[in-house]
């Protein structure tokens, strides 16, 4: 098995615990773990092509759909709903 795949299983495995931490101790580490997907999706799309990493940057837009949506609302200057 490739090292991007092995890094990529342990980064799933982190996101599910720091999923299951109270919501003010999930900042941090979802932080990294936002920061390091891009790194793992570009990696495993080098190692097995594109369709590969268009899967992964799919996996990755669900679990980070709400985090995502918030720093694209921030970055385009919407205020948020209140919602």
């Amino acid at each position: 098995m490739s090292t991007s795949v092995i890094f990529a299983a342990c980064w799933v495995l982190a996101a599910t615990g720091v999923a299951m931490l109270p919501m003010p101790r999930q900042y941090l580490p979802g932080t990294v773990l936002l920061a390091a997907a891009p790194v793992l999706i570009v990696w495993l799309g080098i190692d097995f092509g594109w369709i590969v990493s268009v899967a992964a940057a799919a996996a990755f837009v669900s679990m980070f759909r709400k985090p995502l949506a918030y720093f694209w609302r921030k970055w385009r200057g919407i205020e948020e709903s209140g919602r």
